[in-house]
């Protein structure tokens, strides 16, 4: 047994999660059954496409902030005058056996669910959900809980009142202790943090250096370096690790970690951003459902490993007979369904683009936070595609079916909103465009002005698909008159090829009457893309690409 089926077999049998009670359609006409899967003595035999189909991992239930927004309202709005918590008894409702909820796991018998005492019909709801009926199906005639406990963050009040309008009962509490004894913590066994992140979430954990100590070194230490999971990290031991390289599906050849670095080393200094970076920022637009990120996440850092074009190039492929190279890891959502992510076949197969297959991080073994022992680096790509605790890489002529690949980390008008976006309309955000922030001093700091009345403000900027930073413009009088900033940046960087990002610092002159100024930073690249001034015209509902001018107030002590 492989050591994702380990992981995966341990999650089911710990979170009890109920069995898969229908056959989905997979994309290219395929069909067949998780069961039939799951009984191969190795994942070589696992169809991923066709089990995506099954269960793609969103939330619990499938129930995210999504859904709330595009359902809550129109279909399953609780009367405001309920007050009600969700999944606690009802006296003023019939009490059912777990076995009686077991047998309502289709259409034809309806579709029920629990969530702690509480007993919901989600039947008319199966077929109103975006994503289609297979993510809610996994937990047909069971319980949501082990759901839940994954994805910590989608557990709102928001989405309890969506699945409370949809309550019909309750089981006994000796039931409802019962499912919650089978569950097992898939984060119990998270790594040690840095006390000095900032945690924008627990379960998965996501979090951020402080903005002043990101610019106090052109390389993050992996201490400090953001911490964006989707899922719980998985334990990995290097004596068990296999990645799989396949195409079309079919497994062409299985390495062990020896055989991955018997590979050319290559090193390369990168930048890795969260889509998401800045999203604070864009949320002063208009309300953002999402991680509330400041400007910390992203981390420069140099990480060495095999190109990933030396690795396919031994698999024989004809680039040109496809399109897209897919990449799935070894975090599991309780379905055991991966992360996933892919890029365009000709950035994977072309050595300039650099993308490797990374075991080290600043010259040290990756953490387990950090992709342990192998993650994928596609510089000057968003953080999303850099696919960590690699466990597979397929080529493909179809793009990746993931979650965060099809349904997530894309752009749209700031039009759109939660009832008329259409995910297949857009195209999954790869390079990332010009971005800086300041660092030093932080929003609301007072700062002593020098005796010469200037005071130093630093900071970062970057530029996807490798596009040197050009230029820093900063301004303290709303742009009549401009500073351009010092650089520092990777100088043994290639034309075309500037993946790591760049510091920048200034000595801004400012008004010895002012007692307040707001500091505006924007960054110029080599293709002379520049930052849009305002957040309001690239609002998006996602609340990403947030790469508006950077602007600050602080106090001045004279």
């Amino acid at each position: 047994m492989s050591l994702r089926w380990k992981i995966f077999h341990g999650i089911r049998q710990r979170s009890q999660i109920p069995p898969l009670q229908v056959i989905v359609r997979g994309y290219n006409t395929c069909q067949q059954s998780p069961t039939e899967k799951e009984h191969g003595s190795s994942r070589n035999t696992r169809d991923p496409a066709t089990l995506y189909a099954t269960c793609v991992a969103v939330a619990a239930l499938g129930i995210s902030y999504y859904i709330t927004f595009k359902y809550k309202r129109n279909v399953y709005a609780l009367s405001a005058t309920q007050n009600v918590q969700c999944g606690q008894l009802r006296k003023d409702m019939k009490t059912y056996t777990l076995e009686e909820v077991g047998k309502h796991d289709s259409k034809e018998n309806r579709i029920w669910v629990t969530f702690g005492q509480g007993v919901y019909d989600i039947t008319e709801f199966v077929d109103k959900h975006p994503g289609g009926p297979s993510k809610i199906m996994m937990a047909a005639g069971g319980t949501v809980d082990p759901f839940w406990t994954i994805f910590a963050n989608h557990n709102t009040p928001e989405i309890h009142s969506l699945l409370e309008s949809m309550r019909i009962g309750n089981i006994s509490e000796e039931d409802a202790e019962s499912n919650k004894s089978d569950l097992y913590d898939p984060y119990a066994n998270e790594p040690a943090r840095h006390k000095a992140l900032i945690i924008n979430g627990n379960k998965p954990f996501c979090a951020e250096p402080s903005s002043s100590l990101l610019v106090e070194s052109f390389l993050t230490p992996a201490d400090f370096f953001y911490v964006r999971n989707h899922l719980p990290v998985p334990e990995i031991h290097l004596k068990d690790y296999t990645l799989e390289l396949a195409i079309e599906g079919t497994t062409k050849k299985t390495l062990d970690f020896k055989a991955i670095t018997k590979y050319k080393k290559h090193t390369i200094t990168a930048a890795v951003m969260c889509g998401g970076n800045r999203r604070s920022d864009m949320s002063k637009v208009k309300t953002l459902k999402g991680i509330n990120w400041n400007v910390g996440a992203v981390g420069n850092a140099t990480w060495t490993g095999a190109r990933l074009c030396d690795v396919l190039k031994d698999l024989g492929i004809n680039e040109d007979a496809f399109n897209h190279v897919q990449f799935e890891g070894y975090d599991l959502d309780p379905s055991g369904m991966p992360y996933g992510a892919s890029i365009p076949i000709s950035k994977a197969m072309d050595p300039r683009a650099d993308v490797i297959l990374a075991y080290e991080m600043n010259g040290k073994p990756l953490s387990r936070d950090h992709g342990f022992p192998i993650r994928v680096i596609v510089p000057g790509v968003v953080g999303a595609r850099n696919v960590k605790w690699l466990s597979k890489i397929s080529v493909s002529k179809e793009e990746s079916q993931s979650q965060w690949q099809q349904g997530d980390y894309k752009g749209f008008s700031p039009s759109t909103d939660w009832d008329n976006v259409d995910f297949r309309k857009s195209p999954a955000i790869q390079e990332m465009p010009v971005i800086s922030a300041i660092c030093q001093p932080q929003n609301s700091d007072v700062v002593k002005v020098n005796e010469n009345g200037k005071i130093q403000v630093k900071g970062y900027a970057w530029s996807g698909g490798g596009h040197k930073v050009i230029r820093i413009d900063v301004t303290n009088d709303k742009g009549k008159t401009w500073h351009t900033a010092d650089l520092t940046e990777d100088l043994q960087a290639k034309q075309g090829r500037y993946w790591s990002w760049t510091l920048w610092n200034v000595e801004l002159p400012v008004n010895k009457n002012s007692k307040e100024v707001e500091i505006w930073a924007k960054a110029v690249d080599s293709a002379y893309n520049v930052q849009p001034e305002s957040f309001n015209n690239i609002y998006n509902l996602r609340g990403l690409l947030c790469n508006a001018y950077h602007k600050i107030k602080i106090q001045l002590k004279q």
